[in-house]
């Protein structure tokens, strides 16, 4: 028997890894007997230039077409075993990346190699790249908890926590997960997590979801670690976050805090990654490649020989299903830190409050309890819930929704008077009246920020008030300005979006108002449920922080839903047994997989032709498989900036199955010219 002569294969090859290098490559031939082993992202000898000098360089891509002259192409000389270098590591990652999320690899690596950028110093005061003397100095003065010798005192649960954890990291590995209520204290676990990695003579870095929304948790980082602490955040120039990188580079720095992006940084000695707020949307990525933090800091973590430790009072339903299939490990506090305890919660019907004639956003509980909160002198904050409002019609009278009859979402009111829904394109006539119960009192949620603002104001003209939203928190600075004012007590009501319920703790606050808690419960997204219970959840659970007992009142037009009565109740457990047996059910994530194909253009028709060929292209290369593919629609924001965006679903019960469909559509796109002028990204969920 003759064995079959091996293809020719040939390596793009990157030989200077500085982000504004990425793009060139010089191609090499790989020798036979290294084609088991010269894989994307791995490092290899090369021979280069005229002198033939070897030199180190990376993978970038493999294939079987030769482009450079016969008497010119060179071999590779050697595949580098093992990753060595920090740059070893985050290229390894980078590939990856590209193959589970799809991307090209130049997208993987400028998303994973810190830019390399020389600028001409100008004088200034001394300051580091994690912000001014003046923002460090509010960062530093607002926990009186804390002085800057000290870690904070541990309770026995506490420990007992910390103690697990380390257990666990001299056993199995496996990443750990504090599921801890809020107001449990999981920031002072994290940092005697990090100080223990410290002292072995490792760094860490400390994920959370938005920096100027968190400034309270960085406060306490500072006074525990000092100059050894850098935060990387949005309003550093490219030249700063040059300089926090050297200093990491020279081990000047210990612990990086920041958003998504801070997962990347080059630490020589990586030993710990904290995922804080894990169940935050914002750990996903919304560009290519658009990646799931929670999963590539694991993966970065294996690459590195690191710990990954998540911290949430209210984790997603995906890290739970890992922890109860053993995959991760489960540590849980009950308990409040100090004498605080959990918020008396209200939940109040408006379907009842729209029959007794109050048509108003404040129902009377919510009105009689702040009256009461005025008199004392202590704080109110009115949370308005925005997220997902997109156009959902729901009854005030009955409180029902009007759903997809396939999907299970709700549909989504366009400006044709139709109702579609932004899975598989389902639509409707628009109704005049509830099909439920035939009232008139349907339609959408129309208050916003600034008309509750009002409503109070003439409802309470003595209280001081400020609001917090999108239009409030443009300026640089205005995050910080706001929620400081309101923490030293210049305001009685605080309201705002979702942005003010973020692991803010303000002792004075006795009382939450949540208004229209239902409207995420309704977003043309099957995360919709879990969505609402982690806002609800934690918008109680900014009442009650300091010595006094709060109170939380929560409107809603369905007080029945599950969502609701378990945030009301601090019952995760109930809540995620049920959510994850309708997940069981409809096949979605994490019990099922899914990839979303996004696709967005000027040209509509060329969009929605492009879509409809992926469509049957996929059908036709997943007809082997346990696979349903949905769509394509209108994007749930069907057009932005004069740019119409699609979405076709893939869903199935094996990762590598939908993995291997989408680098076949990546293959179809690149060689069909229908595709020119759109683009084309993948988001998974798994």
């Amino acid at each position: 028997m003759f064995e079959m002569e091996k293809k020719v294969l040939y390596a793009n090859v990157i030989v200077d890894i500085s982000v504004d290098r990425l793009d060139r490559t010089f191609q090499y031939r790989v020798p036979e007997e290294l084609q088991d082993t010269a894989l994307e992202g791995c490092r290899v000898k090369i021979p280069f230039g005229k002198g033939n000098t070897p030199r180190d360089g990376y993978i970038y891509s493999l294939e079987d077409t030769q482009r450079v002259e016969q008497e010119k192409i060179k071999d590779i000389l050697e595949v580098v075993p093992g990753a060595v270098s920090v740059e070893d590591r985050l290229f390894a990652l980078a590939a990856w990346m590209r193959q589970t999320y799809g991307s090209t690899m130049n997208q993987a690596l400028k998303t994973v190699l810190p830019v390399k950028e020389m600028r001409k110093r100008k004088p200034k005061a001394k300051a580091d790249a994690s912000g001014t003397d003046g923002e460090k100095r509010d960062l530093l003065s607002y926990d009186p908890e804390m002085s800057v010798t000290g870690l904070p005192e541990l309770t026995g649960k506490q420990q007992e926590v910390c103690e697990g954890i380390l257990k666990e990291w001299q056993g199995t590995g496996r990443p750990s997960m504090i599921h801890g209520i809020t107001g449990s204290g999981k920031t002072y676990i994290f940092i005697r997590l990090i100080d223990h990695v410290i002292k072995e003579g490792k760094q860490a870095v400390l994920l959370v979801p938005e920096i100027s929304l968190t400034w309270q948790t960085v406060s306490r980082f500072y006074r525990c670690f000092g100059e050894r602490v850098s935060v990387l955040h949005s309003r550093l120039s490219k030249g700063e976050r040059s300089d926090l990188i050297e200093k990491v580079r020279n081990r000047k720095v210990d612990l990086v805090i920041g958003p998504r992006s801070a997962l990347f940084t080059p630490f020589p000695n990586l030993g710990l990654i904290i995922i804080d707020e894990e169940h935050e949307p914002s750990y996903r990525s919304e560009t290519t490649p658009r990646y799931n933090a929670r999963e590539t800091a694991e993966e970065r973590a294996k690459i590195e020989g690191a710990f990954l430790v998540m911290g949430s009072a209210t984790p997603s339903v995906e890290a739970m299903y890992r922890c109860r299939k053993d995959e991760y490990a489960l540590f849980d506090l009950n308990d409040r830190y100090g004498n605080a305890v959990l918020p008396d919660v209200d939940i109040v019907d408006m379907r009842e409050e729209l029959r007794s004639g109050n048509r108003s956003i404040l129902s009377r509980k919510l009105r009689e309890a702040m009256e009461i909160r005025l008199r004392r002198g202590e704080q109110i904050m009115l949370f308005l819930n925005r997220r997902g409002h997109t156009g959902f019609i729901s009854c005030r009278s009955c409180g029902s929704v009007i759903k997809c009859p396939h999907c299970d979402v709700s549909l989504t009111l366009h400006r044709d008077n139709r109702l579609y829904c932004h899975y598989c394109g389902y639509s409707a006539p628009m109704t005049a009246a509830c099909p439920k119960c035939g009232s008139l009192y349907i339609g959408g949620f129309s208050v916003g920020t600034e008309q509750v603002e009002e409503i109070v104001k003439k409802e309470f003209p003595k209280a001081r008030i400020l609001r917090m939203d999108a239009d409030t928190t443009r300026r640089k600075g205005s995050y910080e300005r706001i929620l400081s004012s309101f923490a030293a007590g210049r305001a009685d009501i605080l309201i705002g979006t979702q942005m003010i319920v973020k692991g803010h703790d303000f002792p004075m606050v006795t009382l939450v108002g949540i208004l229209a808690a239902d409207l995420s419960l309704f977003g043309s997204d099957y995360r919709s449920s879990e969505r609402t219970y982690q806002l609800v959840s934690q918008a109680v659970g900014r009442a009650g922080r300091g010595e006094k007992k709060g109170e939380a009142v929560i409107q809603t037009y369905d007080p029945e839903h599950f969502a609701i009565t378990a945030a009301a109740a601090s019952e995760y457990e109930s809540f995620f047994n049920e959510e994850i047996e309708e997940r069981e059910t409809l096949g979605y994530p994490p019990a099922g997989h899914m990839i979303a194909v996004h696709g967005s253009g000027k040209d509509e028709e060329k969009l929605v032709r492009a879509m409809e060929y992926l469509k049957r292209y996929a059908e036709k290369i997943a007809a082997d498989r346990d696979i349903r593919v949905i769509g394509p629609a209108m994007e749930t924001i069907s057009r932005v900036a004069d740019t119409y965006r699609m979405a076709l679903y893939l869903k199935g019960t094996e990762r590598s199955d939908l993995i291997r469909i989408r680098k076949g559509l990546e293959k179809y796109i690149e060689i069909n010219k229908g595709f020119d002028g759109l683009l084309i990204q993948y988001s998974l969920d798994s």
